[in-house]
Formats: C-alpha cells, structure tokens, sequence
C-alpha cells in the first residue's frame, strides 16, 4: 500500500503510517500491534485527539461510517458472525493512547471461553499499548505483551496484514 499523499500517519505519537489499511478524509484504520482475536483492528480520526467528546460533528459521523464499513468488511473476511466494537474514552476508562479510537473486534461462536473476557483483555496487559512501548527505540520488535507466550508483533507481519486489508477493503461498497 503506497504512502498516502497527506504524509505520515500517527496514532497518538506513534508512526503507524505502514499499519493503516484504509484511509478517509477524517478518519485511519489500522492493523492492531496486540490484537486480542484475528481480525482485531482499530478506527482513529486522523486528527489527534484524546476523547470523544474533542471530535468535531463532521469526525464523528466519519469515524462511525468508517467503523461500520470496516466491520462489514471484517466479517466478511474473518467469518465472524458478531463484532465486539468498544471505545475507551479517557484513561480510567482504559484508553492507553490518548487518541480516540474504536477497537473492531470479529467474533464468531465459542471462539473466548466467555462473551465478556474480550473486555478483560482490552483493560488488561495486553490492552496497554503505551506500556507495552515505553522505552522501546523500535516501537515493536519483541514486546511482551500479557505472558511469556505473546509477543507484540513485527511490522512485517502487520504489513502484510494492513496489505491485505487494503485489498479487501477496496471490494466493500461505498456506503
């Protein structure tokens, strides 16, 4: 996926510009460092702001057309039968990047031991992104994320994955 022309994209101050596979005007979508399931993407206005309530009428109504055309498209490609979409506005509400966005999560039957443990993880370790980078001169290679067994992954791997959704997003229809 080429370079959009507005130049590099960040989530809050962090380059995401090879993550983001699907851009409008107003709003980003992006492949998830620490995704919780397959398919587990982030909405962002491009606009750097932390709460909801900072958003214009104009970012609102594109960040939630872009959240419903980007879930379709989820569905569609992950056979989920459900979406978990979840925003955490502001710190104690567990927003670990102070930049709206709405976590898009497909879900399919049985696939979490609870319907509700996807909010746990969201509040949880691996839901903590700055964190999980403090310190970091990469941003990503080799993050532990909630165990020994989950590492944040690479940027090839998160290439490869906003390339093809990249692809699929350019055969959902327009709303």
């Amino acid at each position: 996926m080429p370079l959009p022309k507005s130049g590099p994209i960040h989530f809050g101050h962090f380059l995401v510009t090879p993550q983001v596979f699907h851009t409008t005007p107003l709003s980003i979508a992006l492949v998830n460092l620490k995704p919780i399931l397959p398919g587990h993407v982030l909405v962002s206005p491009r606009r750097v702001v932390p709460r909801v309530s900072d958003l214009t009428p104009p970012e609102t109504a594109d960040l939630f057309l872009t959240v419903r055309r980007v879930g379709r498209m989820l569905e569609r490609v992950y056979g989920a039968t459900s979406l978990n979409i979840a925003i955490q506005d502001g710190a104690e509400a567990g927003q670990s990047v102070p930049h709206v966005h709405a976590h898009i999560i497909p879900r399919k039957k049985r696939d979490m031991s609870s319907t509700d443990e996807v909010y746990e993880k969201l509040d949880g370790e691996e839901g903590d992104l700055t964190r999980g980078l403090k310190g970091r001169r990469d941003n990503r290679e080799g993050l532990k994320v909630d165990d020994e067994a989950r590492v944040a992954r690479g940027n090839e791997e998160m290439e490869a994955e906003a390339a093809m959704l990249a692809r699929e997003m350019e055969k959902e229809p327009v709303d």
